[in-house]
């Protein structure tokens, strides 16, 4: 499979215009003005305009499309109906949702929602994809509603693993409501592309080694497990055309301590056997998250006690050798989380490709944070929405563009609405310290807070959110 099939997502930044290079990335349509031709098509003898950013080679985009419930089209007929309708359309290309078109009678009964996705290199460099430098990759996808199922033990204990049919719809928009520095998520993105890639082509791992292990660790509360989820969700729908079939398998870790000793080691081997199966279906694609690591790969020198290895070593030792096994099946990823890396074994770091910290949010992932919950209660009526004159347009400024606006001369509508950023910011500089869970949870807490919680208006709720976060930060134990 080539790269191009993979559409896998890549790093951008702006080329010289002399140069030719592939370059991938995900992206959003909006529908602009029709433009007649490109500029590398002139149409009267006037000076010609600047060649287009790229001349052969186009970026590849990501058109997600979600297919509602019922449907029961075939996934190539939806992908080619959206792939003519992007072909009618001059577009250009930045983050946001494609509104279904109404004349497409097939698309308006088939497709819940159009999305394309990821495009935060080209828009914090202010770029703008036309439609003649473009690629899209149209990927057709439709949830899954089973939820979780449990594999029970025959012997009472607690089942080993839960597993998800990807795409979930349970999972279903956490890839995008997850905010943290810039490009964790794309790197993340890259890599499984990558370790894909090269198992599809045959590397030789003795040459060129990898072992397709995620370790993310950091304090509680940052979101690691949701990125997890969220990340296996997003590749089964990158993937789709390749794998065809997504399976997530969360690992209950207390579940393989067993209260007989040396049992705890043949558990564990017991539970890989069962996820090796599910790995020998080649159209397959399966992401095994073990949540907080260190509970099965305890440092082994901290555990040793006198001359007999303790249960704990045997785990470790089962773990990494059911690793090394898996090793060997292209169409595996597993994803750790650890709160305190320090605890695992050091064979299990170093088998890890990507160790990434997961931090407490920054200012601008504070702020990106509460605007996103902002803009929902907005959305929902539970805040009024009164001091915005325009009562439709409730899109508070990037915390990009709120800097830029600041130094800048702005029409009187939109004083408004710049006041209530710059308040929305002084709230998230009093949100230092809170991790991304209280984050999401401060606003409910602050509405709880209220005395007349009912068509409050966000002026008025963001000075309380900033007692409520103050009150939080000071409840929280040293």
């Amino acid at each position: 499979m080539s790269a191009t099939e993979m559409s896998v997502p890549m790093d951008i930044s702006i080329p010289n215009p002399t140069e030719s290079t592939v370059l991938q990335q995900d992206a959003v349509v909006f529908e602009t003005p029709a433009v007649t031709s490109p500029p590398h098509q002139p149409t009267s003898p006037s000076p010609s305009p600047p060649p287009p950013l790229f001349n052969e080679d186009k970026i590849v985009v990501s058109v997600e499309v979600s297919l509602k419930p019922a449907s029961t089209a075939r996934i190539d007929d939806v992908r080619s109906a959206v792939e003519r309708m992007l072909e009618k359309r001059s577009m250009s290309y930045a983050d946001g949702p494609i509104t279904v078109p109404l004349d497409d009678s097939f698309l308006v009964e088939n497709v819940q929602r159009i999305c394309i996705c990821d495009t935060d290199v080209w828009v914090e460099n202010r770029d703008i994809l036309l439609f003649w430098q473009v690629k899209p990759v149209v990927q057709v996808f439709q949830l899954s509603e089973e939820g979780p199922c449990e594999e029970l033990s025959n012997d009472g204990q607690l089942a080993s693993f839960n597993e998800w049919i990807l795409p979930a719809k349970e999972f279903d928009g956490m890839w995008e409501s997850l905010i943290y520095e810039s490009g964790l998520k794309q790197r993340l993105l890259r890599y499984a592309a990558s370790a894909l890639l090269f198992t599809e082509k045959g590397v030789n791992p003795f040459l060129v080694s990898w072992n397709r292990i995620i370790l993310l660790h950091g304090p509680p509360g940052t979101g690691k497990t949701s990125l997890c989820k969220a990340l296996a969700q997003k590749l089964s729908i990158r993937f789709s055309s390749r794998y065809p079939q997504c399976q997530l398998i969360e690992v209950n870790a207390h579940s393989l301590f067993s209260k007989w000793f040396s049992e705890s080691g043949k558990l564990v081997a017991k539970l890989f056997s069962k996820i090796q199966e599910m790995v020998e279906e080649e159209n397959n694609l399966v992401f095994v998250l073990i949540d907080e690591v260190e509970s099965l790969a305890a440092a082994r020198k901290a555990a040793l006690s006198g001359s007999e290895p303790s249960d704990s070593i045997r785990v470790v030792n089962a773990l990494l050798t059911q690793m090394d096994k898996l090793k060997s099946s292209p169409n595996v990823i597993i994803l750790t989380t650890s709160n305190i890396t320090a605890a695992i074994d050091i064979a299990f770091v170093d088998r890890a490709d990507i160790k990434a910290y997961v931090g407490p949010p920054t200012l601008q992932a504070r702020y990106e944070i509460l605007r996103s919950c902002l803009s929902e209660l907005l959305r929902t009526g539970i805040l009024s929405n009164s001091q915005i004159q325009d009562g439709d347009n409730l899109c508070l400024p990037s915390f990009t563009s709120l800097k830029q606006q600041n130094n800048t001369t702005i029409i009187p509508e939109a004083v408004a609405l710049l006041t209530l950023s710059n308040q929305l910011l002084e709230a998230a500089k009093a949100c230092e310290g809170l991790s991304g869970r209280s984050l999401r949870k401060l606003p409910f807490l602050t509405h709880a807070a209220l005395a007349n919680p009912f068509g409050c208006e966000p002026g008025k709720f963001l000075h309380k959110m900033i007692e409520t976060a103050t009150r939080e930060r000071s409840e929280i134990p040293d």
